[in-house]
């Protein structure tokens, strides 16, 4: 299970250990007491693996950047 959300969170950063630095940091964040920090971190999991990866972002700021020069 781990393993696919794992991969799922790849497409957001493919370099494993900047994933792993922003995993354990949203972990730290969003971790509530009284819940496993296992279901914490298998949230941030999915939230990683749903959002639009970040390749993808830069992309989009370069443009609007771009365009906001050229004006």
């Amino acid at each position: 299970m781990r393993a696919d959300l794992t991969f799922m969170a790849l497409g957001y950063e493919p370099n494993r250990y900047l994933l792993a630095r922003l995993i354990a940091k949203a972990t730290r964040k969003l971790h509530r007491p009284n819940t496993r920090v296992q279901d914490t971190m298998n949230d941030v999991f999915e939230r990683f693996g749903c959002s639009k990866p970040r390749a993808d972002r830069g992309a989009a700021e370069a443009a609007s950047s771009s365009e906001g020069h050229a004006a």
